[in-house]
Protein backbone atom coordinates (compact mmCIF):
# COMPACT_ATOMS: atom_id res chain seq x y z
CA UNK A 1 0.00 0.00 0.00
CA UNK A 2 1.22 3.49 -0.82
CA UNK A 3 1.93 5.81 2.10
CA UNK A 4 1.18 9.53 2.43
CA UNK A 5 2.86 11.41 5.27
CA UNK A 6 1.41 14.53 6.88
CA UNK A 7 2.92 16.64 9.65
CA UNK A 8 1.29 18.48 12.55
CA UNK A 9 2.88 20.89 15.00
CA UNK A 10 1.09 22.91 17.64
CA UNK A 11 3.88 25.45 17.29
CA UNK A 12 2.90 26.20 13.72
CA UNK A 13 6.11 25.01 12.09
CA UNK A 14 4.49 22.21 10.07
CA UNK A 15 1.87 22.07 7.32
CA UNK A 16 -0.90 21.69 9.95
CA UNK A 17 -1.23 23.14 13.43
CA UNK A 18 -4.23 20.97 14.34
CA UNK A 19 -4.68 17.20 14.12
CA UNK A 20 -8.29 17.62 13.01
CA UNK A 21 -7.19 19.63 9.97
CA UNK A 22 -4.67 16.95 9.03
CA UNK A 23 -7.42 14.33 9.23
CA UNK A 24 -9.60 16.47 6.98
CA UNK A 25 -6.79 16.71 4.45
CA UNK A 26 -6.24 12.93 4.66
CA UNK A 27 -9.68 12.33 3.14
CA UNK A 28 -8.31 13.03 -0.32
CA UNK A 29 -6.01 10.02 0.12
CA UNK A 30 -8.71 7.49 0.87
CA UNK A 31 -7.41 4.02 0.01
CA UNK A 32 -3.85 5.08 0.87
CA UNK A 33 -2.17 4.57 4.23
CA UNK A 34 -1.83 8.00 5.84
CA UNK A 35 0.78 8.57 8.55
CA UNK A 36 0.25 11.74 10.58
CA UNK A 37 3.41 12.78 12.40
CA UNK A 38 2.54 14.80 15.50
CA UNK A 39 5.17 17.06 17.08
CA UNK A 40 5.38 17.58 20.85
CA UNK A 41 2.65 19.79 22.22
CA UNK A 42 -0.78 19.83 23.81
CA UNK A 43 -3.56 19.45 21.24
CA UNK A 44 -6.80 20.57 22.84
CA UNK A 45 -9.07 19.02 20.24
CA UNK A 46 -12.03 16.69 20.00
CA UNK A 47 -10.78 14.20 17.38
CA UNK A 48 -12.78 11.87 15.11
CA UNK A 49 -10.96 9.26 13.00
CA UNK A 50 -13.39 7.82 10.45
CA UNK A 51 -10.98 6.76 7.71
CA UNK A 52 -9.24 3.38 7.56
CA UNK A 53 -5.46 3.01 7.54
CA UNK A 54 -4.62 6.11 9.58
CA UNK A 55 -1.57 6.26 11.86
CA UNK A 56 -0.73 8.80 14.56
CA UNK A 57 3.01 8.92 15.23
CA UNK A 58 4.03 11.14 18.10
CA UNK A 59 7.49 12.26 19.11
CA UNK A 60 7.14 11.22 22.76
CA UNK A 61 4.07 10.09 24.67
CA UNK A 62 5.02 12.29 27.63
CA UNK A 63 5.08 15.49 25.58
CA UNK A 64 2.65 14.75 22.73
CA UNK A 65 -0.87 15.01 24.17
CA UNK A 66 -4.40 15.02 22.79
CA UNK A 67 -6.85 16.20 25.41
CA UNK A 68 -10.42 17.36 25.91
CA UNK A 69 -12.75 17.59 28.90
CA UNK A 70 -16.27 16.52 27.94
CA UNK A 71 -18.13 14.59 30.66
CA UNK A 72 -21.37 12.66 31.02
CA UNK A 73 -22.97 15.14 33.44
CA UNK A 74 -22.45 18.10 31.10
CA UNK A 75 -25.71 19.73 30.06
CA UNK A 76 -26.05 19.91 26.28
CA UNK A 77 -27.58 22.96 24.50
CA UNK A 78 -30.92 21.14 24.18
CA UNK A 79 -30.99 20.68 27.97
CA UNK A 80 -30.17 16.97 28.30
CA UNK A 81 -27.06 15.42 29.78
CA UNK A 82 -24.25 14.56 27.42
CA UNK A 83 -24.04 10.91 28.53
CA UNK A 84 -21.09 8.55 28.46
CA UNK A 85 -20.69 7.92 24.75
CA UNK A 86 -20.59 11.55 23.63
CA UNK A 87 -17.58 12.34 25.84
CA UNK A 88 -14.47 10.91 24.10
CA UNK A 89 -11.53 13.18 23.43
CA UNK A 90 -10.65 10.83 20.56
CA UNK A 91 -13.27 8.76 18.72
CA UNK A 92 -11.83 6.09 16.43
CA UNK A 93 -14.45 4.71 14.06
CA UNK A 94 -12.23 2.95 11.53
CA UNK A 95 -10.12 -0.14 10.88
CA UNK A 96 -6.34 -0.53 10.82
CA UNK A 97 -5.68 2.50 13.02
CA UNK A 98 -2.25 2.68 14.61
CA UNK A 99 -0.93 5.06 17.27
CA UNK A 100 2.45 5.26 18.95
CA UNK A 101 4.07 7.72 21.36
CA UNK A 102 0.83 9.64 21.99
CA UNK A 103 -1.03 10.54 25.18
CA UNK A 104 -4.82 10.49 25.07
CA UNK A 105 -6.46 12.35 27.95
CA UNK A 106 -9.84 13.35 29.28
CA UNK A 107 -9.27 15.95 31.97
CA UNK A 108 -12.89 16.50 33.05
CA UNK A 109 -12.14 15.14 36.52
CA UNK A 110 -13.30 12.50 38.97
CA UNK A 111 -16.39 10.52 38.06
CA UNK A 112 -18.19 11.34 41.32
CA UNK A 113 -18.01 15.00 40.26
CA UNK A 114 -18.54 14.94 36.48
CA UNK A 115 -19.65 11.41 35.58
CA UNK A 116 -18.07 9.20 32.94
CA UNK A 117 -15.45 10.83 30.72
CA UNK A 118 -13.77 8.87 27.92
CA UNK A 119 -10.26 9.60 26.72
CA UNK A 120 -10.68 7.18 23.79
CA UNK A 121 -13.66 5.48 22.15
CA UNK A 122 -12.02 2.77 20.02
CA UNK A 123 -14.40 1.16 17.52
CA UNK A 124 -12.77 -0.84 14.74
CA UNK A 125 -10.77 -3.91 13.83
CA UNK A 126 -7.00 -4.28 14.00
CA UNK A 127 -6.45 -1.21 16.15
CA UNK A 128 -2.94 -0.97 17.55
CA UNK A 129 -1.58 1.30 20.28
CA UNK A 130 2.10 1.16 21.20
CA UNK A 131 3.86 3.28 23.82
CA UNK A 132 0.70 5.31 24.36
CA UNK A 133 -0.84 6.78 27.49
CA UNK A 134 -4.55 6.81 28.28
CA UNK A 135 -5.41 9.09 31.19
CA UNK A 136 -8.77 9.67 32.82
CA UNK A 137 -10.87 8.66 35.80
CA UNK A 138 -14.18 6.89 35.14
CA UNK A 139 -14.46 5.05 31.79
CA UNK A 140 -11.09 6.13 30.39
CA UNK A 141 -10.88 3.61 27.53
CA UNK A 142 -13.93 2.20 25.75
CA UNK A 143 -13.08 -0.83 23.63
CA UNK A 144 -16.16 -0.91 21.41
CA UNK A 145 -18.55 -2.22 20.23
CA UNK A 146 -21.38 -1.35 22.53
CA UNK A 147 -23.35 -4.17 24.11
CA UNK A 148 -26.20 -5.31 21.88
CA UNK A 149 -28.84 -3.64 24.06
CA UNK A 150 -28.83 -0.86 26.61
CA UNK A 151 -30.16 -1.46 30.11
CA UNK A 152 -32.38 1.60 29.92
CA UNK A 153 -33.64 3.64 26.94
CA UNK A 154 -31.17 6.29 25.84
CA UNK A 155 -28.29 4.71 27.71
CA UNK A 156 -26.16 4.47 24.58
CA UNK A 157 -26.92 7.92 23.21
CA UNK A 158 -24.05 8.84 20.95
CA UNK A 159 -22.50 8.28 17.52
CA UNK A 160 -22.98 4.48 17.39
CA UNK A 161 -26.25 4.11 19.30
CA UNK A 162 -28.14 2.68 16.32
CA UNK A 163 -25.20 1.42 14.24
CA UNK A 164 -24.71 -2.29 13.56
CA UNK A 165 -22.47 -3.82 16.21
CA UNK A 166 -19.15 -4.95 14.74
CA UNK A 167 -16.67 -7.01 16.71
CA UNK A 168 -13.14 -5.59 16.82
CA UNK A 169 -9.66 -6.75 17.81
CA UNK A 170 -7.29 -4.37 19.57
CA UNK A 171 -3.65 -4.48 20.68
CA UNK A 172 -2.27 -2.32 23.50
CA UNK A 173 1.50 -2.78 23.81
CA UNK A 174 3.81 -1.01 26.25
CA UNK A 175 1.02 1.40 27.19
CA UNK A 176 0.04 3.22 30.38
CA UNK A 177 -3.68 3.25 31.18
CA UNK A 178 -5.09 5.07 34.22
CA UNK A 179 -8.47 5.59 35.85
CA UNK A 180 -10.59 4.16 38.63
CA UNK A 181 -14.19 3.13 37.88
CA UNK A 182 -14.50 0.62 35.00
CA UNK A 183 -11.69 2.41 33.24
CA UNK A 184 -11.17 -0.29 30.62
CA UNK A 185 -14.56 -1.43 29.36
CA UNK A 186 -16.43 -2.72 26.32
CA UNK A 187 -17.04 -5.68 24.03
CA UNK A 188 -13.90 -5.89 21.88
CA UNK A 189 -11.31 -8.63 22.03
CA UNK A 190 -8.30 -6.76 23.37
CA UNK A 191 -4.76 -7.93 24.14
CA UNK A 192 -2.73 -5.89 26.63
CA UNK A 193 0.97 -6.69 26.51
CA UNK A 194 3.55 -5.26 28.91
CA UNK A 195 1.23 -2.42 29.97
CA UNK A 196 1.02 -0.51 33.24
CA UNK A 197 -2.57 -0.35 34.46
CA UNK A 198 -2.73 2.40 37.08
CA UNK A 199 -5.71 2.90 39.39
CA UNK A 200 -6.12 6.49 40.55
CA UNK A 201 -7.28 7.24 44.07
CA UNK A 202 -10.85 8.55 44.31
CA UNK A 203 -10.85 9.27 48.04
CA UNK A 204 -13.40 6.58 48.80
CA UNK A 205 -13.43 3.27 50.64
CA UNK A 206 -13.91 1.59 47.26
CA UNK A 207 -11.25 2.75 44.84
CA UNK A 208 -12.78 1.12 41.79
CA UNK A 209 -12.74 -1.61 39.15
CA UNK A 210 -10.02 -1.92 36.54
CA UNK A 211 -12.15 -3.60 33.87
CA UNK A 212 -15.80 -3.95 32.93
CA UNK A 213 -15.92 -6.25 29.89
CA UNK A 214 -19.11 -6.88 27.95
CA UNK A 215 -17.85 -9.68 25.73
CA UNK A 216 -20.51 -11.00 23.38
CA UNK A 217 -21.90 -14.47 23.83
CA UNK A 218 -20.00 -16.85 21.57
CA UNK A 219 -16.74 -14.86 21.44
CA UNK A 220 -13.82 -17.03 22.55
CA UNK A 221 -11.77 -14.17 24.01
CA UNK A 222 -12.47 -10.86 25.73
CA UNK A 223 -9.66 -9.05 27.55
CA UNK A 224 -6.25 -10.65 27.95
CA UNK A 225 -3.48 -9.02 30.00
CA UNK A 226 -0.06 -10.62 29.71
CA UNK A 227 3.10 -9.43 31.48
CA UNK A 228 1.37 -6.30 32.76
CA UNK A 229 1.67 -4.44 36.05
CA UNK A 230 -1.39 -3.31 38.00
CA UNK A 231 -0.26 -0.32 40.05
CA UNK A 232 -2.02 2.33 42.10
CA UNK A 233 -1.90 5.20 44.57
CA UNK A 234 -5.01 3.79 46.30
CA UNK A 235 -5.31 2.26 49.78
CA UNK A 236 -4.52 -1.39 50.29
CA UNK A 237 -7.26 -3.89 49.38
CA UNK A 238 -9.66 -1.24 48.10
CA UNK A 239 -10.21 -2.26 44.46
CA UNK A 240 -11.16 -5.05 42.09
CA UNK A 241 -9.60 -6.29 38.87
CA UNK A 242 -12.96 -6.26 37.14
CA UNK A 243 -16.68 -6.83 37.05
CA UNK A 244 -19.02 -7.97 34.26
CA UNK A 245 -20.75 -5.09 32.51
CA UNK A 246 -22.77 -7.80 30.79
CA UNK A 247 -23.14 -11.56 31.20
CA UNK A 248 -20.60 -13.57 29.17
CA UNK A 249 -17.85 -11.09 30.09
CA UNK A 250 -14.32 -12.47 29.72
CA UNK A 251 -11.02 -11.24 31.19
CA UNK A 252 -7.81 -13.17 31.77
CA UNK A 253 -4.67 -11.90 33.52
CA UNK A 254 -1.42 -13.83 33.14
CA UNK A 255 2.17 -13.44 34.35
CA UNK A 256 1.40 -10.00 35.77
CA UNK A 257 2.25 -8.06 38.90
CA UNK A 258 -0.82 -7.24 40.98
CA UNK A 259 -0.49 -4.37 43.44
CA UNK A 260 -1.64 -4.26 47.05
CA UNK A 261 -4.70 -2.17 46.15
CA UNK A 262 -6.48 -5.27 44.81
CA UNK A 263 -8.74 -7.13 47.23
CA UNK A 264 -8.06 -10.76 48.05
CA UNK A 265 -11.17 -11.90 46.18
CA UNK A 266 -9.83 -10.07 43.12
CA UNK A 267 -13.03 -9.74 41.11
CA UNK A 268 -16.64 -8.64 41.62
CA UNK A 269 -19.83 -10.08 40.11
CA UNK A 270 -21.65 -6.68 39.99
CA UNK A 271 -24.19 -8.28 42.34
CA UNK A 272 -25.37 -10.50 39.49
CA UNK A 273 -25.26 -14.04 40.79
CA UNK A 274 -26.84 -15.18 37.52
CA UNK A 275 -23.66 -14.04 35.74
CA UNK A 276 -21.60 -16.73 37.44
CA UNK A 277 -22.67 -19.32 34.88
CA UNK A 278 -21.53 -17.26 31.89
CA UNK A 279 -18.62 -15.01 32.87
CA UNK A 280 -15.00 -16.10 32.57
CA UNK A 281 -12.55 -14.30 34.85
CA UNK A 282 -9.25 -16.14 35.13
CA UNK A 283 -5.65 -15.73 36.29
CA UNK A 284 -2.35 -17.49 35.82
CA UNK A 285 0.98 -17.10 37.61
CA UNK A 286 0.38 -13.55 38.76
CA UNK A 287 2.51 -12.19 41.58
CA UNK A 288 2.73 -9.24 43.96
CA UNK A 289 0.84 -8.24 47.09
CA UNK A 290 -2.54 -8.27 45.35
CA UNK A 291 -2.12 -11.71 43.79
CA UNK A 292 -3.05 -14.97 45.46
CA UNK A 293 -5.29 -18.00 45.57
CA UNK A 294 -8.06 -16.50 47.74
CA UNK A 295 -10.13 -15.36 44.79
CA UNK A 296 -13.93 -15.19 44.51
CA UNK A 297 -15.50 -18.60 43.82
CA UNK A 298 -16.37 -17.72 40.20
CA UNK A 299 -12.70 -16.97 39.33
CA UNK A 300 -10.70 -19.68 37.54
CA UNK A 301 -7.01 -20.34 38.10
CA UNK A 302 -5.66 -21.61 34.79
CA UNK A 303 -3.48 -24.67 34.37
CA UNK A 304 -0.29 -24.51 32.32
CA UNK A 305 -1.97 -26.03 29.29
CA UNK A 306 -4.98 -23.71 29.56
CA UNK A 307 -2.77 -20.64 29.90
CA UNK A 308 -0.72 -21.64 26.86
CA UNK A 309 -3.58 -20.80 24.51
CA UNK A 310 -3.60 -17.10 25.48
CA UNK A 311 -0.93 -16.00 23.04
CA UNK A 312 -1.32 -12.79 21.10
CA UNK A 313 -1.50 -14.78 17.87
CA UNK A 314 -4.36 -16.93 19.16
CA UNK A 315 -6.31 -14.08 20.74
CA UNK A 316 -6.18 -11.33 18.11
CA UNK A 317 -4.22 -12.84 15.21
CA UNK A 318 -1.81 -9.94 14.63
Amino acid sequence: MNVKELHVSAGGDAEFSEIGKALEAAKQYNGVKVVIHIAPGVYNERIVVSQNDISFVGADENTTKITYSDAAEDIMPEGEKRGTFRTPSVFIDADNFHACHISFLNEAGQGYEVGQALAVYADGDQLTFENCRFEGYQDTLFTAPLPKKENKPGGFKGPKEFAPRRHGRHLYKDCFISGNIDFIFGSATAYFENCEIFMRDRNDALSGYVTAPSTYEGEKYGYVFNHCSFTSDCPKESAYLGRPWRNFAKAVILNSEIGAHIKKEGWHDWNKKDAWDTIFFAEYKNFGEGAGEERAPFVKILTDSEAAEYTRENVIGF
